[in-house]
């Protein structure tokens, strides 16, 4: 990791004085580094030799990975007017959003810069075919946006979109720099897309849940946007006529007054909306440790497994 940190930081540099800014702005917000984590922990079980004995390619599509990534949360907060990003203003906020949408492009564009380095087809097909999954689970989650018609099935698949599609691709691209069997990339892909889709449902559930330091953003967001999330179709689903009513003057018609936040967090927690969500959340958590089933028993194997566990318990 403190060479996937390098690499991120010396391939956010540039002429330009604006990038390497804003770029040092969002290093300065940490970050929990988990999807390249999981690319070199994935590489790592695969058996791919580490830095010390001349494998780097690893640790080179870890720092594409986590550019994609930033590359597409400049964009969404701008997309969602956002003010926070881990606790700290979003680089929107600080920079404006031309600044944000163009050194996110900038970003996109060193991923690309690093994967076609790589000189595998397989790792430029896995994560292009990544990066424009994100952009239609984006896209997607915008056309839900304020429709309580909205399926369970259509919600799961814009969180697989936005979110797991690119847990899956930085696992299984740890399977391919070790040239391993079809098996255990298999293995990894779902391993990741589990975890991806635990992940996502915390977040969604956190936001109704958390406390803004907790959460790193503004607690309601996702509220004050019409996002349709597990939670609101739960409370939905589950809320009596005069409820109902609310959820749709406040989510469908967007006409939200100074406490209806407070209200929706009421009903939530009634419902159990919350408790539904994590334990959608927990399902998958379980898929993903039973995806490493096909590899051998070893610390790594369960610290990948733990990681699934722990995902969970944050909304816990």
């Amino acid at each position: 990791m403190r060479r996937c940190n390098q690499c991120i930081v010396e391939r956010m540099d540039s002429p330009v004085p604006l990038i390497p800014q804003l770029a040092a702005h969002l290093v300065a917000a940490g970050g929990k580094r988990l999807r390249p984590l999981l690319t070199l922990a994935a590489a790592k079980l695969c058996g791919y030799p580490g830095t010390a004995e001349g494998g780097t390619r690893h640790v080179a599509l870890a720092a594409c990975v986590e550019f994609i990534h930033t590359a597409t949360l400049l964009h969404d907060d701008v997309v969602d007017e956002s003010q926070l990003r881990r606790g700290l203003a979003s680089a929107n906020a600080v920079f404006g959003n031309k600044a944000s949408v163009l050194v996110g492009d900038f970003l996109f564009a060193r991923a690309f810069q690093l994967m076609t380095a790589d000189g595998s087809l397989r790792v430029l097909e896995i994560l292009s075919r990544a990066s424009a999954t994100i952009a239609e689970g984006e896209v997607l989650q915008m056309a839900t946006q304020n429709d309580l018609g909205t399926s369970v099935e259509r919600y799961l698949e814009v969180i697989h979109g936005k979110t797991a599609a690119l847990f899956e691709a930085a696992c299984r691209v740890g399977a391919v720099v070790a040239e391993r069997p079809q098996l255990e990339e298999d293995a990894l892909a779902a391993y990741g897309t589990n975890l991806g889709m635990a992940f996502q449902l915390v977040d969604d559930a956190l936001d109704y849940a958390a406390d803004q330091a907790e959460l790193g953003k503004t607690v309601g967001d996702d509220f004050r946007e019409g996002k349709i999330t597990l939670p609101v179709l739960t409370a939905y689903a589950a809320g009596k006529e005069e409820e109902r009513l609310f959820w749709r003057r406040v989510i469908e018609e967007n006409r939200q007054d100074e406490n209806d936040l407070e209200q929706a967090l009421d009903l939530i927690g009634s419902t159990g909306a919350i408790a539904a969500t994590l334990d959608q959340a927990s399902a998958y958590a379980d898929r993903a440790a039973r995806a490493l089933a096909v590899f051998p028993d070893s610390p790594l194997r369960r610290l990948l497994a733990d990681v699934a566990s722990y995902t969970v318990s944050r909304g816990r």
